[in-house]
């Protein structure tokens, strides 16, 4: 049996790395061959191309790479149709991946897609292209299955990665004991983004916040993790305010901090289902601002937020209301009034009920046996 995956950046990496290992638990004897990355190579995926020649962010770098892109799909199609695999599996990346699906399907060949496009959000255009281009559809938030079937497209939860690994990792306790700061010391978490453009605009905000901060707490302590990729000279300004870093990468990770300033993505989903109150800001260049603001059609921008009804549960300061004036408004009472807090902690409750404890790359993988038994 031969599969073919497909990852675009480096979390799609993370998250097709574990489908890999479990299809090779599954299937005795399986060749597993896609565009991978260091995580899927070391899972046993033989890597017709890296991921780092996808790997591109923003409208001049996608411009100038596009014809390496277009060579790259021309490869991949050229091999499925020497090779024809039994399975494609394509993990994100929507916008490279529903072209490519829709041309692989052509080829008779069966096609998932894994971490379901957020059309939900913006983009709704792109239901057309999506129904042409998978065979089954792997969703990873609870709503989105119903949200697509309204539109003619059946989709299956599969479960959430970040609820699947936010279960365990460092307590609280073995935090700050790694930090080392004492146990009673207030621990402040701020997450300025991992994207160079998220870095330039955030930095520099969440420093002058931090000293605003100290000034009126002076024995709180602030941790700041580093993401894979990010240089910690990028940060200068937050070690210069007194945080201190923590890798990401590190074995048993977990920010079980006592309250959280981070930037619109992911992390702020984690930090939800670490039970950390939160404060999620955002900046972006005013055209980007612009054409979000119309082509956005939910209220929230938190992932956490979204999937508890769309409501603003963990505040959110988008575009000019990111303030450092208004961000302290926001942070002194969950600093002076644990009622704040405790809010956002009864609402995490429901959201980890939401998201349940599955297995995602057993979910994917279950889909898989699922196509290939299809006559």
């Amino acid at each position: 049996m031969r599969i073919f995956i497909s990852a675009g950046e480096t979390s799609g990496d993370m998250h097709a790395a574990t489908v890999v290992i479990e299809l090779r638990k599954r299937f005795s004897e399986v060749g597993i061959y896609g565009i991978a990355g260091p995580r899927m190579q070391a899972a046993g995926c033989v890597a017709l191309h890296d991921i780092s020649e996808l790997n591109v962010m923003g409208l001049g770098e996608v411009l100038a790479a596009l014809s390496r892109i277009r060579r790259i799909e021309a490869s991949v199609i050229s091999w499925c149709k020497c090779e024809h695999p039994d399975m494609v599996v394509l993990v994100d990346f929507s916008g490279f991946h529903m072209r490519l699906g829709r041309k692989l399907r052509g080829l008779g060949i069966p096609v998932i897609h894994f971490i379901a496009p957020k059309l939900w959000a913006w983009g709704s255009w792109r239901l057309r292209k999506l129904r042409h281009s998978q065979d089954a559809l792997a969703c990873i938030l609870p709503f989105e299955p119903a949200w697509f079937a309204t539109r003619g497209i059946d989709g299956r939860y599969v479960g959430n990665p970040s609820a699947e690994v936010c279960i365990e990792g460092w307590s609280s306790m073995e935090l700050k004991r790694r930090l080392g700061i004492k146990e009673e010391q207030t621990l402040l978490a701020l997450l300025p983004g991992s994207r160079p453009q998220e870095l330039r605009m955030h930095v520099p905000l969440l420093a002058e916040v931090l000293c605003r901060i100290r000034q009126h707490t002076p024995t709180i302590a602030c941790v700041v993790p580093v993401a894979p990729g990010v240089s910690t000279a990028s940060l200068d300004l937050l070690w210069q305010a007194g945080a201190t870093p923590i890798r990401r990468e590190e074995d048993g990770y977990a920010l079980r901090a006592d309250l959280a300033v981070a930037v619109s993505g992911t992390a702020t989903l984690e930090l939800a289902l670490w039970n950390v109150p939160t404060l999620l800001v955002y900046k972006t260049s005013p055209l980007t601002a612009f054409l979000g603001q119309r082509l956005m059609q939910l209220q929230c921008a938190g992932l956490a937020n979204i999937i508890l009804d769309d409501t603003p549960v963990m505040p959110e300061l988008i575009q000019q209301a990111c303030t450092i004036d208004n961000i302290m408004a926001q942070v002194l009472p969950l600093l002076e009034d644990d009622k704040s807090a405790q809010v956002q902690r009864e609402a995490f409750k429901l959201l980890r009920q939401r998201l349940g404890q599955s297995r995602v790359a057993t979910g994917v993988v279950d889909m898989v046996e699922e196509l290939l038994a299809t006559p």
